[in-house]
């Protein structure tokens, strides 16, 4: 069930964007990208508003545009405010919940019964769709999103670093190898 989020909740969106303690390789990473795209033809690119996403406030959208910022940075590829960049990039977060259902049991037929218990918990993912757009065609060229458990930390340093890390892992394969 996807919920709307709003004011303080929009925070909590700085952890839905994979910025919590624990290992890495407990993201689930996925990319996909137009088939046929020439990607060394762009050099710069500009930050766009997905509009009807749900964003973060500004501190949080500060943050997960200076992770991104890093590793295209990293890939060779220019920020511009201007009109004239080769690639529009947007983002957009989510929050979902479901129930998890943990089950404890003892005893057994041996003894011809025993005790049981079932507890259920809340689980909150979280996700990041990043997408990047080319402003000529106006088509969807690139898309990834990462989606991890949350386990909020009160850490701001740590939060950062995990976010750069879970940038990293989604934008390891772009530019896309095409055969």
């Amino acid at each position: 069930m996807h919920r709307k989020l709003s004011g303080k909740r929009y925070s909590l969106a700085l952890m839905a964007v994979l910025m919590t303690g624990g290992a890495l390789a407990a993201q689930d990473v996925k990319y996909n990208f137009m088939p046929g795209t020439d990607f060394s033809k762009y050099h710069t690119y500009k930050w766009v508003t997905i509009e009807g996403g749900a964003h973060p406030n500004q501190i949080v959208d500060a943050e997960i545009k200076q992770a991104v910022d890093s590793q295209l940075t990293a890939k060779g590829l220019t920020k511009t405010d201007g009109d004239k960049a080769d690639l529009y990039v947007g983002y957009q977060i989510a929050v979902d919940k479901e129930k998890q259902w943990n089950a404890f049991g003892t005893g057994g037929a041996r003894w011809g019964g025993g005790m049981a218990s079932a507890t259920s918990s809340t689980i909150t993912n979280g996700t990041l769709v990043l997408d990047m757009y080319d402003p000529t065609t106006k088509q969807l060229v690139w898309t990834g999103n990462a989606t991890k458990t949350l386990d909020p930390s009160g850490n701001q340093e740590k939060n950062q670093k995990n976010l750069d890390k879970a940038m990293e892992k989604l934008l390891k394969n772009y530019p896309p190898k095409q055969k």
